[in-house]
């Protein structure tokens, strides 16, 4: 096997490949990434086990063949080398060679044999979304996952595809974060599946905005995503989400609008004195005014007023200030709406102009 290529063509699909690769890992052939050269294109694939990542790039001086290469001392070694440096890989034996001007690296190498693949998806159902749809989704909901929760289901985001909508879903059980976009083509149907907290961190970095569409294929227990230049793949959660729409809050007719940048610098300021264990601000609502309270067991408080739109009178409610910062961070409109029931109840905060986005934030009590 051998290839040629510039540093900066290869740094890419190696980038995208090695951050799949686990620093701890229970095969030695894990940590490396396989390399396969066939009719004059490279792909690169790692894997543990949960989450696949294929790149694929156009070589020179291409021989077809196959060998599994430590990832994180290839991307090393070739991150450190000069910019426009021409870099040449070459298998011999049970080494692989990398050179480039005048460095030479010899590294150790495994079978191709060796390096474990994921099971077939076998698509049950395929959709078409734009890349920059789908970028979007996961940005805007993705922070409500939680993290190692005994409740596994809630360890990832829900894609939740109903006739002609895509639907992303996360939730801690404290907040819950949803945004969805139409599809291009009708989809018969309603089909749930949870993608796992790792595979959503990897789609992430992979994706990168624009027009082009990203083919999904959903399979029994895999989704697979696929771009001219990259296929990913993930195992699903087997799980049943939790029935999220029952916790979007009903009947929440106190609205309150308000500037999105001026409540968030606001809840910045209070934060830093609000207590560090739990976080809480005191939200009062009169008419045309928030103010934001919080304080700590040290006896400092903060207090902030923010001008807002609302015939809201004396209505007190506390929230997890961090939770609050992070639907507002989601969200893109220059005002948002606040909507409030009373103190008991569940916060509804999306844009002022737009639907497709909506936070829920559980109150706190102080």
């Amino acid at each position: 096997m051998r290839f040629s290529l510039q540093r900066e063509v290869l740094l890419k699909p190696l980038a995208q490949v090695v951050n799949v690769v686990e620093r701890r890992h229970t095969l030695p052939v894990l940590a490396n990434l396989l390399a396969k050269v066939h009719d004059g294109q490279l792909a690169l694939t790692g894997t543990d086990l949960e989450v696949e990542m294929v790149a694929r790039t156009v070589v020179d001086d291409a021989q077809d063949g196959e060998i599994t290469i430590p990832a994180r001392k290839l991307f090393e070694i070739v991150r450190a080398l000069p910019d426009g440096s021409r870099v040449t890989v070459s298998q011999s034996g049970d080494k692989v060679t990398v050179q480039a001007g005048r460095s030479r690296f010899s590294l150790a190498s495994l079978p191709a044999n060796d390096f474990p693949s994921l099971d077939e998806v076998e698509a049950t159902e395929q959709v078409s979304v734009p890349e920059a749809a789908l970028k979007e989704l996961l940005e805007r909901t993705a922070f409500a996952m939680a993290q190692q929760d005994v409740r596994y289901y809630l360890n990832g985001l829900l894609f939740d595809l109903r006739d002609d909508t895509l639907r992303c879903v996360a939730t801690d059980g404290h907040r819950l974060a949803l945004c969805e976009t139409a599809l291009g083509q009708g989809h018969a149907g309603r089909r749930q599946i949870i993608v796992p907290r790792k595979g959503v961190q990897e789609l992430q970095r992979l994706l990168e905005g624009g027009d082009r569409q990203i083919e999904l294929e959903l399979g029994k227990g895999h989704i697979r995503i696929k771009r001219d230049d990259v296929t990913f793949t993930s195992k699903l959660i087997d799980g049943k989400f939790p029935d999220y729409e029952a916790v979007i809050p009903i009947g929440a007719d106190r609205e309150v609008k308000i500037d999105r940048e001026a409540l968030r610098a606001s809840l910045q300021r209070a934060s830093i004195l609000s207590n560090e264990k739990y976080r809480g601000v005191r939200v009062e609502v009169s008419p045309n005014l928030l103010k934001i309270s919080a304080h700590n067991p040290e006896q400092e408080e903060a207090q902030e007023e923010v001008e807002a739109e609302t015939h809201v009178d004396s209505l007190a409610i506390g929230f997890n200030v961090t939770y609050l910062l992070e639907a507002l961070s989601a969200l893109r409109d220059e005002f948002v709406v606040m909507q409030l029931r009373d103190a008991n109840s569940s916060a509804l905060v999306r844009g002022a102009d737009s639907h497709h986005a909506r936070h829920v934030v559980m109150p706190l009590r102080l």
